[in-house]
């Protein structure tokens, strides 16, 4: 999907997240997050409290099942239910997709939480730098 903000700081306090600039053209990364743990409980809410409100209202998210901590199928974040999906998905283990009925899909890149600061950050500059 294109609809994105421009990349910012992280739009609330401890949100670790950049997105991809609006643009025209296709790309396979719409955003980076570096959360701060593997805990799908804890760390969910928080990104999806911070998207921007034109992604809508995100009812499903696809991990990495060998990465993140156990989670129920499904968990009420905002207001909404979300269903909770984990993938063994070789291709894209530092994943996170996020699907809204009518809107589409997003996905973002995953840093892992245990990333230094001095590493993380060039991360995702460059990931959402270069033509994903």
């Amino acid at each position: 999907m294109t609809t994105t903000a421009s990349p910012s700081p992280p739009p609330s306090p401890g949100l670790r997240l950049r997105l991809a600039p609006d643009s025209p053209l296709p790309r396979r990364v719409d955003g980076v997050w570096w959360p701060r743990s593997y805990d799908l409980l804890t760390e969910l809410p928080q990104l999806l409290a911070g998207l921007p409100p034109a992604w809508g209202h995100i009812v499903g998210v696809t991990v990495n099942g060998a990465a993140w901590s156990a989670a129920p199928g499904r968990m009420i974040v905002c207001d909404t239910v979300v269903h909770l999906r984990k993938a063994a998905a070789r291709h894209a283990p530092d994943s996170v997709v996020l699907l809204t009925p009518g809107q589409g899909r997003w996905d973002l890149l995953v840093v892992p939480p245990d990333t230094p600061e001095e590493d993380a950050e060039p991360l995702m500059t460059t990931a959402l730098g270069a033509r994903t």
